[in-house]
């Protein structure tokens, strides 16, 4: 492991750590109003002050670290789980079943994803409950951004199809479905760990883009694109406010560097 990699899985971890730790604070809410703090600024009690609400910033930015980050990692799985049974099965059996799901794959890859999103969202009642938009909202990431990795998986699988090993298990009498899933998909591993570490700050800046937009989880749920819509005013922006865009930018870094480098080419 790299100096660079443990800095980053350090770094994040304790991201981690914090934004999940905060939830088991007492009295520490990112709901509750301190009507008598309108718009502070930091303070021994507020470190990052509070907003037009009176809410504090940090509790809201640690929830939102939280809320954002394990979604957006729950979103990765799905996805990756989505190209391992598309991708896979079409690699390894071909025929018209890959040609079909290469078309979709190449379908869902030229559509594009905020334009769908915006579509999907707005289909949603107007009442739906916050956590409900967010989970809707972090599904369809998965639901569109399973293509990519499947891609790369297609091509390693068509790469292991006639391998030693798969040759050796199918003349031992394994089943094509337990030879793709015993034998073949373990040997992408470092492939897969490389597409779920990319797919999650795609998920993380999409689903920033909405918030921003008003289209993510509704108030008082706090995520990282409802917090960066203070930033839409620039005359009322105070600049503990840009404290969202620095947990973004740290959290998208330390994911780009933790990423394995190298893969199959498509």
């Amino acid at each position: 492991m790299t100096l660079r990699r443990a800095f980053a899985i350090t770094v994040l971890t304790l991201v981690v750590l914090a934004s999940v730790g905060a939830g088991f604070v007492p009295g520490f809410s990112y709901a509750e109003q301190h009507r008598e703090f309108i718009s502070s600024g930091p303070s021994a009690h507020f470190p990052l002050g509070t907003d037009d609400l009176g809410r504090d910033r940090l509790a809201r930015l640690l929830s939102a670290t939280r809320v954002s980050l394990l979604l957006a990692a729950a979103a990765g799985v799905a996805a990756l789980i989505l190209a391992v049974v598309a991708g896979g099965t079409a690699g390894y059996w071909g025929g018209w079943w890959d040609v079909l799901v290469t078309r979709a794959i190449d379908l869902l890859l030229s559509l594009p994803w905020l334009f769908l999103l915006l579509a999907a969202r707005a289909l949603l009642p107007l009442n739906v409950a916050p956590l409900t938009a967010l989970v809707v909202t972090y599904a369809l990431l998965a639901a569109l951004g399973w293509a990519a990795p499947a891609r790369v998986v297609r091509a390693g699988v068509r790469s292991f199809r006639e391998s030693e090993f798969v040759l050796r298990a199918r003349a031992e009498g394994a089943t094509e479905f337990r030879i793709l899933l015993r034998h073949v998909v373990p040997n992408l591993r470092p492939i897969l760990l490389a597409q779920f570490w990319t797919s999650i700050p795609v998920f993380v800046l999409t689903e920033a883009n909405l918030g921003f937009l008003g289209l993510s989880a509704g108030e008082p749920f706090p995520t990282w694109g409802s917090l960066l819509r203070e930033l839409q005013n620039p005359l009322l922006v105070r600049p503990e406010a840009f404290a969202t865009v620095g947990a973004i930018a740290l959290s998208v870094l330390c994911f780009k560097l933790i990423s394995p480098k190298g893969g199959l080419p498509v």
